[in-house]
């Protein structure tokens, strides 16, 4: 098989996916502190305290954007309908792109809680993540390879 810009984009965008699976499953056997990983109020204290199984739901549901992720760029094959792929794909963007904007309080572009140590990591790395990750999924949902 030869490598095209889009199975690169793709296996680097599933690792990453795949890698965020990890953490959140690492963070539903340890726990997840209240450090920089939960959003916080200016008080310091959390927004809410995220349990087992919402940390394996989180990572189940990256699991499945990875795997949707691959199948569109048909690096395996399920037998699944292209259609059904795109969809999913194009409802991998969505989220991520929902996560980007954000709550308007707490999360993403337009919080207005800044200064916690969460908003600043917010800032830095999470939302610039998700952005990346909705534009390439986009990406994938709109190639015609």
């Amino acid at each position: 098989m030869t490598a095209t810009p889009t199975s690169l984009l793709a296996a680097g965008l599933a690792t990453v996916l795949v890698a965020l699976a990890l953490l959140h499953l690492y963070w539903m056997v340890r726990g997840v502190g209240t450090g920089t990983a939960v959003p916080t109020r200016t008080d310091g204290t959390p927004l809410f305290r995220p349990g087992r199984v919402a940390s394996l739901t989180v990572a189940l549901a990256l699991g499945a954007a990875a795997l949707l992720v691959l199948l569109r760029a048909r690096l395996i094959d399920l037998g699944l309908p292209l259609v059904m792929v795109r969809l999913g794909i194009w409802g991998v963007a969505a989220a991520f792109a929902a996560r980007t904007v954000g709550d308007f309080h707490f999360v993403g572009l337009f919080k207005s809680v800044r200064g916690t140590p969460f908003a600043r990591w917010d800032d830095r790395l999470f939302t610039p993540l998700c952005l990346a990750i909705a534009l390439a999924t986009a990406i994938l949902a709109t190639t015609t390879e």
